[in-house]
């Protein structure tokens, strides 16, 4: 028996404006809310512990009282699916997020950071 990842839980500052970003990002959903939390999810994809095969993990922004201090030891990898690297990037700055520099050097992604400074990575040549 093994287990399927389902769902990251990302702590942040307002869990309804970050969820908004990621939604605009990953064409998501709202799946639930209340004042503290909110998790978002494909709209296509049935949940279901007994759904076969991959399912897109749902993210889930839990309000916590301290702030991001230091670079995320885990972070998203987002692989353009209708247009090439560098419109992706104009697309997610557009939305809100910035370049961060994490020490990458010259690579062929590009790191940028969401509006609460949580890190991601845009890649130009891996597919999922």
């Amino acid at each position: 028996m093994t287990s399927k990842f389902t769902e990251l839980a990302i702590d942040c500052a307002d869990p309804h404006a970050l969820a908004r970003f990621w939604c605009a990002v990953l064409g998501y959903v709202v799946q639930d809310e209340d004042d503290e939390i909110v998790t978002i999810g494909s709209p296509v994809v049935p949940e279901g512990r007994d759904r076969p095969g991959p399912v897109p993990p749902t993210l889930t922004f839990a309000r916590v009282p301290e702030g991001k201090t230091v670079k995320n030891r885990l972070h998203i990898d987002l692989n353009p699916t209708d247009m090439d690297r560098d419109e992706e990037v104009r697309r997610l700055l557009d939305l809100g997020a910035r370049h961060a520099d994490v020490g990458q050097g010259d690579e062929r992604w590009v790191v940028l950071a969401d509006p609460e400074g949580n890190e991601f990575c845009v890649l130009a040549d891996r597919c999922p």
